[in-house]
């Protein structure tokens, strides 16, 4: 008898809302986006989901630029293992940003595996400034007292 195909497939990616890793629920995405702003407390990662994998262990890894401990040294890539845990199973993987904001910047590469086997996978660059855009662009004005003026007709 064959083994049942596995079936993977990132289901979302971006900033989320806060998540809270004792609660069932998985957090919302807010953006679809792979460019994060340097801001604390920031959630950002990826939903996967998994089907027909019941009992395997995926493999997770999340990592960040060089961001030094406390004795100065790079702090190695988080990681760690989990059980799947149904057939129809989502996982989240993300981090958020915390004091000092300046040696968070730069590439953040998550990174799931499965039997050895990359599975899913994505690089968040995060950034100090970031171009505002559509909505942003005028909350920003708004927020910072900037009056635009309308076109002349």
């Amino acid at each position: 008898m064959a083994k049942p195909k596995i079936l993977i497939e990132i289901e979302s990616y971006g900033i989320y809302t806060q998540w809270d890793s004792q609660d069932k629920a998985l957090p919302k995405v807010r953006q679809f986006t792979t460019t994060v702003p340097a801001k604390v407390d920031i959630e950002f990662g990826l939903i996967i989901s998994i089907k027909k994998a019941k009992n395997k262990k995926i493999r997770y890894c999340i990592y960040h630029p060089d961001i030094p401990d406390k004795n100065g040294e790079p702090m190695p890539p988080f990681d760690g293992e989990e059980y799947i845990r149904s057939n129809d199973w989502n996982f989240y993987l993300g981090d958020t940003l915390w004091e000092p904001l300046h040696d968070k910047v730069g590439d953040w590469r998550m990174t799931l595996e499965l039997e050895g086997e990359v599975i899913a996978e994505k690089t968040f660059s995060v950034e100090e400034e970031l171009p505002y855009e559509g909505a942003d662009f005028w909350y920003r004005n708004r927020r910072e007292g900037i009056k635009g003026k309308a076109a002349p007709r």
